[in-house]
Parts: C-alpha cells; structure tokens; sequence
C-alpha cells in the first residue's frame, strides 16, 4: 500500500467508525422507543375502560397517522407491549437492552421459556456480538439449557472464563456426518466448519491449526486441532475420539501437554487441553492453573 492509500484508508475508516455510531444511535432510539410504546400498551390494558382491544385501535391509527410505518400493526404493537413486560423492574438487564437489534429481541422473546432464559441470551448475545442468525442457532441447539446441565451451571459473564470455559456437551449439527465415520472425517468437518464450530465453543477461541506438530524426544507426534484462548491466555489441544471414553485417553493428553509446554510455552500462558469426542463420547479437559489441575468432561452430539 502506497502512501496515498494509506491516507484514503484512514478516511474509509473515519467512515466506517460514524456509520457504526450512527447504526448504535438508531438502534438505542429504536429499541428505547418500543419500550416506551410498549410501557403505553402495558398501562391501557390493565385498565377497565381499554383492555387488549386498545391495540388493535391504536394499529389502525398509527397506519392512518404515519402510512407506510413498519412493524406497528396489531402483532408488532403487542411484541412492544410483551418487550416491556419482559423487562421491566429487571435492572440485570436493562443497560443491555439497546446493544441488541429488535431481531435479535423477538428471537429471545419467542425462543425462551423462562426471564432466566431470556437473561442468558440478552448477555450472551451482547457479550459475544451475536448476528440474528448466529443468536438463532444457539437458541435451537439449546444452548441455555446445555449451560444450565454443565456442572458449574454456567451463565454468560463467567461462561468461558476460569471457572469452567466449557460445557458438558456441544451440538455439531451443522457437520452433516454419516451414521458411521472415522476420526479424519470428523476432524476435516470441524475444520471446514470451522465458523461454525467456534460459535459453538466461543468467540474467545482462535484457530491455530489441524494436525500441529509437536516433537517429543526424538518422536514426532500431531496434535488433531490446536486453539488459543483469548481470555484464558492459554492453548487448547483438541484430540478428536469416536466411541467409548478410555481412561488412557487422559494420559496421551498429558503426554501432548508436556511436549507444548517444552516447544511452545510463555512465561505468562497456562495450559489447557481436552478430548473431543462425536456422538456417545467423552471430551476430557485437563485444566491447568498456576495453583491446581482440575479435570472436566463433557461429549459432542449431533442433536
């Protein structure tokens, strides 16, 4: 890039930052709007002389008033009216309510059953930045109640961090896997799913590579996929196994940990490694902290 274009990208950035502000601005009015909308609603209905008949009135004059307006018809309206209800008194989650886009609200309304569900994903969609269809595919997989399985019961701000950074069992549907495969295909599918996969795990992790060559001694081995951990500063080794879950598995883990912590280990990095397993299978996760070691499991489903 030559100094001239330099210079233009500095301006294209300039752009792309207040078009971003600005898309923030219009979404925080949006959404504090329909809360304010709906807040009306909620107020009328609960009084005799209005009822749920108010809405549909209201839709018709808001069609008259401003033709040609989107999303204030009857079922609109009443979404607001539900948006408000939802939330309010719930101070956990307010501040949070205008960084998520109304999509994104009514995919939460209508895929939770529960305010601790629609909770967890209001702080899971803003912690993790999600798009709608990425938010979708967590609420079908049933992401929530994975979390609540997991043994430490994971909710959004402790979810990938210290505590425990995965769950008990992580759904691989979008792998399209025969009923009988080897090991290789699995690990080729997560590779070339790999988006979609580090939704499943978390944003926090990075790519390194498939097969990571690691020598020990004067053997060379191969790890099946290698990851790095943003918020833990830590490397996660993945070996990849079918069937049932062998203690063994535990110690060709350990053996592999030893061999990054001589060829690739800082000063400032821990360790992490775990199995990840395909259908009935256990992932092993060997956690390893400046003070303790602690040992987790968890399996891969394809729902």
């Amino acid at each position: 890039m030559n100094e001239l274009d330099h210079t233009f990208a500095e301006v294209a950035q300039i752009i792309e930052e207040a078009r971003s502000n600005a898309y923030r601005k219009v979404n925080e009015e949006l959404i504090l709007m329909y809360q304010k909308v709906g807040q009306f609603l909620s107020q009328k209905s609960r009084e005799a002389t209005y009822g749920d008949s108010y809405i549909e009135s209201l839709a018709e004059y808001i069609r008259k008033k401003f033709p040609g307006i989107k999303g204030c018809n009857r079922r609109g309206l009443y979404r607001m009216k539900q948006f408000y209800e939802a939330y309010v008194g719930n101070e956990k989650v307010s501040a949070l309510l205008t960084q998520l886009n109304w999509t994104n609200h009514l995919l939460i309304l209508s895929g939770s059953k529960s305010a601790k569900e629609r909770e967890f994903y209001i702080c899971l969609a803003v912690k993790e930045h999600y798009s709608s269809r990425q938010l979708e595919r967590q609420i079908d997989s049933g992401y929530y109640e994975r979390c609540m399985l997991s043994k430490d019961k994971l909710l959004p701000e402790t979810l990938h961090t210290k505590q425990n950074p995965f769950l008990d069992s992580y759904i691989v549907e979008f792998l399209d896997l025969p009923d009988t495969f080897h090991e290789n295909d699995f690990r080729r599918a997560l590779v070339r799913e790999m988006r979609k996969f580090i939704l499943e795990l978390g944003k926090d992790f990075t790519f390194i590579g498939e097969e990571y060559p690691i020598q020990i001694g004067e053997e060379d081995y191969r790890i099946d996929l290698l990851f790095f951990h943003r918020s833990l500063q830590c490397l996660v080794a993945m070996e990849l196994k079918t069937g049932k879950f062998k203690p063994e598995y535990v110690s060709k883990m350990d053996f592999y940990l030893e061999g990054l912590d001589r060829q690739i280990k800082k000063l400032d990095e821990t360790y992490l490694n775990r199995e990840c397993a395909h259908q009935d299978v256990a992932h092993i996760r060997r956690s390893r902290d400046i003070a303790k070691e602690r040992l987790l499991s968890s399996r891969c489903n394809e729902r």
